[in-house]
């Protein structure tokens, strides 16, 4: 038998890897590009702190190179090394405008709202290189179009007299221009912070830690972003130098972050050899989605296993589960001798490192097969408690039904016919021999209506479904044959199968007392802990009761267990007996 992962539908094939020649020359580019904006800041007289400003330089270009390059050899299906690259590129170009020739300050002020652009494109993609919502796309596509403003404005004569590309003298038209590129910058950073914190909370669970950080990382820079843009739209220049090197410090640590998680990624495929040790004690369905999650390094992993019979799939509990994805989740098939088995449910970062999910698949082997067993017992388990469940809920239909057969049949009957012997009665008065025979008739009559009522009631108390479980449990104690108290009031109503199943407890505990427990007093406790009603019944009698003797308790047990609550019962002899059912009533 074989494991195999089948790639997930819409991925695309993988591509091509940069060459070696290729990664060396764009890494020497980086290089020199790094040598030039130090040459640059260190040959421009009127720059101010000129080390500082080139180490600033490079700490926001040369990371970016390094790590899509990086991304690059190592996920080549993926845009986003690409993407990185030419970010690292597109801020070199912006630091041109310290260069004394015109052409190269001409060019380095046409890509001077490139970089933010590029940041935010390269955040809003991660992790694939791809933009995936319509949002983002239309965030992506305005930064553009805002960035793109520079080169008419150029044209029409914006900058300094040093601008090569002036064609027109517009510069009313030019101030007006800039203030609306700022505007539009600022805000659609912004709005890139919004839509990534839009796509955190939509996942609602826990995310890869590097990859938390590094999506926090993206916010906070596209926060500064913002305000160094306003800074220059609103004029705040005492505080503009201060946020630009708090800017340009937070951009550099994004690629810094990612590498990390690239090298986590690395681990993360050493750790399958501890999960091949872990799969060793041959782990449960719990034990073994703990151990994947350890070594994909993804809290977030869940476990879904296909059951033939049931014809669905369902998570560790035995539970049906949808295999409908959240945003940002993706789903990985496991297939076994060209069936599915499972299909493993994770974070869609890993659906860059297809590597790490096969082998991650393979070592489950066997393991997987043993824990869907464990699953397909429990999933019987919950279909039995389903059942009972049905069951229950059919056996109170029909308690329903012949309590109001009985009501609206017999009752009424036997009512009519004490009526009839009433009058019968007077007719007869004048022969005392057949008065007394229907007086007696009568009370049979009598005698038999209230021990119909009794079996109605016993057959579905009506007054639990009419008036609640407080007021029939104070109708039912008032007819017990010893004292019995009542300690607790419920404010609320409660489903009416669990009040049912209160009172029926409380009815078969009071029916013990008077039958077998030959008590003296008793107690009735409800209170409501944590989501369920506790019902408790004390009597001082001699004790002995079991659910196992009988079938009173064990019904009891039954219908209380089939709510997905429990039954116990303390009974020492000689020392009374003590129920206690917690029913769920959340």
């Amino acid at each position: 038998m074989s494991s195999e992962v089948r790639p997930e539908a819409g991925v695309e094939p993988v591509g091509a890897a940069p060459s070696r020649r290729t990664v060396i020359t764009l890494a020497s580019g980086a290089g020199l590009g790094a040598a030039v904006l130090i040459w640059l800041a260190n040959s421009n007289e009127s720059l101010t702190r000129p080390g500082l400003r080139a180490a600033l330089a490079c700490w926001v270009t040369v990371p970016y190179v390094v790590a899509g390059l990086i991304a690059w050899r190592r996920r080549p299906d993926s845009r986003l090394g690409p993407l990185m690259v030419t970010a690292g590129f597109a801020t070199f170009i912006n630091f041109l405008i310290w260069s004394e020739s015109d052409l190269l300050f001409t060019l380095g002020v046409a890509g001077q709202f490139l970089p933010p652009v590029l940041f935010l494109h390269v955040f809003l993609a991660f992790p694939s290189g791809r933009l995936q919502s319509r949002p983002d796309r239309v965030v992506v596509g305005a930064s553009y179009v805002a960035a793109g403003l520079t080169v008419p404005a150029l044209i029409l004569g914006a900058g300094s007299p040093r601008n090569v590309l002036t064609v027109v003298d517009a510069s009313s038209v030019t101030e007006m221009l800039q203030p609306l590129q700022l505007a539009m910058a600022s805000g659609l950073s912004l709005a890139g912070v919004v839509l990534l914190i839009r796509r955190r909370r939509r996942t609602g669970r826990p995310l890869r830690a590097w990859l938390g950080l590094l999506i926090d990382s993206f916010s906070l820079i596209l926060v500064m972003l913002a305000l160094l843009l306003m800074a220059g739209l609103f004029g705040w220049t005492a505080v503009q130098d201060p946020i630009r090197l708090a800017t340009f410090g937070a951009i550099g640590v994004a690629p810094i972050v990612f590498l990390i998680g690239l090298l986590q990624a690395q681990l993360g495929r050493a750790s399958v050899a501890r999960l091949v040790v872990d799969l060793g004690v041959n782990p449960g369905p719990v034990e073994l989605q703990e151990a994947v999650a350890r070594a994909l390094r993804d809290p977030s992993v869940r476990l879904a296993y296909w059951l033939p019979e049931f014809g669905s799939y369902a998570d560790i509990d035995g539970r049906e589960v949808s295999l409908e994805l959240e945003p940002g989740r993706s789903a990985t098939p496991i297939v076994r001798d060209g069936a599915p088995v499972a299909t493993l449910l994770h974070d869609c970062a890993l659906s860059a490192e297809p590597l790490l999910l096969s082998s991650v698949v393979a070592a489950t082997g066997m393991a997987i097969h043993n824990a869907r067993l464990q699953v397909e017992l429990r999933a019987r388990l919950e279909e039995l408690r389903g059942s009972r469940v049905r069951i229950l809920s059919a056996e109170q239909r029909e308690r329903r039904r012949l309590e109001r057969d009985l009501h609206d049949g017999a009752q009424h009957r036997l009512v009519a016919l004490s009526l009839e012997l009433g009058e019968l009665r007077d007719r007869v008065s004048e022969d005392p021999e057949l008065a007394a025979r229907v007086d007696e008739a009568r009370d049979e009559v009598t005698a038999s209506l209230a021990e119909l009522r009794d079996v109605a009631h016993g057959i579905h108390p009506a007054t639990v479904s009419d008036h609640g479980l407080g007021v029939a449990l104070e109708s039912l104690t008032t007819r017990a044959t010893v004292p019995v108290q009542v300690h607790g009031a419920l404010q609320d109503r409660l489903p009416e199968p669990v009040e049912l199943a209160a009172f029926f407890l409380v009815a078969e505990a009071l029916a013990n007392i008077t039958k077998h427990a030959h008590a003296s007093s008793g107690t009735v406790d409800l209170t409501r802990e944590a989501g369920h009603l506790v019902v408790e019944v004390r009597d001082d009698g001699v004790g002995g009761a079991a659910t196992e003797r009988g079938t009173g308790l064990r019904g009891l047990a039954d219908r209380i267990e089939a709510l997905g609550g429990r039954l116990r019962v303390w009974s020492p002899p000689g020392k009374g007996t003590r129920l206690r059912a917690e029913i769920p009533c959340a």
